[in-house]
């Protein structure tokens, strides 16, 4: 009988759970990854439910940058109560495309008692990565309503500095908190 790492459980669970009609069509929409299965986030979900939580073994699926789905899983099996502020920045500033971000952010980052300094790092006139500065104007979405003027004064000067991707997002961000703030 054969025995498999728990990395290669996972592995084989992506494959069994691969759509190639989903893959297709994130490849000929761009994305940055040579292995994609085409799992949909409901799968991940589950998959995540059922290997996790294992912090160790999200590391190991971070570091798997070719893998689409290794990046999508590997926030859902983090603790954020076991994270430290250095990781999880690395993690922050190494996002390579909007929907890892999107996943990072909603799944961990905004889970970590220093996630508005993440988005502040993610933010930093020095960073020129659009996708980066997504991150962190997408790591702010996630810390409304609680750190709304924060969200607010880096929204706005993200705003002005025409990085079109975060610009965009962070005007819907500007939009987002005047509304909320006209229900009080």
């Amino acid at each position: 009988m054969t025995t498999y790492s728990k990395l290669q459980l996972i592995k084989r669970h992506m494959f069994a759970m691969r759509n190639g009609i989903i893959a297709d069509t994130l490849r000929s929409a761009g994305s940055p990854f040579p292995v994609i299965f085409g799992m949909n986030l409901p799968q991940i979900n589950e998959t995540a439910a059922m290997f996790g939580p294992d912090p160790d073994m999200g590391r190991k699926l971070w570091n798997d940058k070719r893998t689409r789905e290794s990046l999508l899983l590997a926030p859902m099996l983090m603790k954020a109560d076991e994270m430290q502020a250095d990781e999880a920045i690395q993690m922050a500033t190494s996002v390579n495309c909007t929907e890892v971000a999107d996943v990072l952010c909603l799944k961990l980052l905004k889970k970590l008692p220093c996630a508005i300094d993440i988005a502040r790092r993610c933010l930093d006139r020095d960073i020129e990565d659009p996708i980066i500065r997504y991150c962190g104007v997408r790591l702010l979405w996630n810390l409304i309503p609680a750190h709304n003027a924060e969200a607010m004064q880096l929204a706005q000067i993200e705003c002005t500095l025409g990085f079109e991707l975060s610009s965009q997002l962070a005007e819907r961000l500007v939009e987002e908190i005047n509304f909320l703030n006209s229900e009080d």
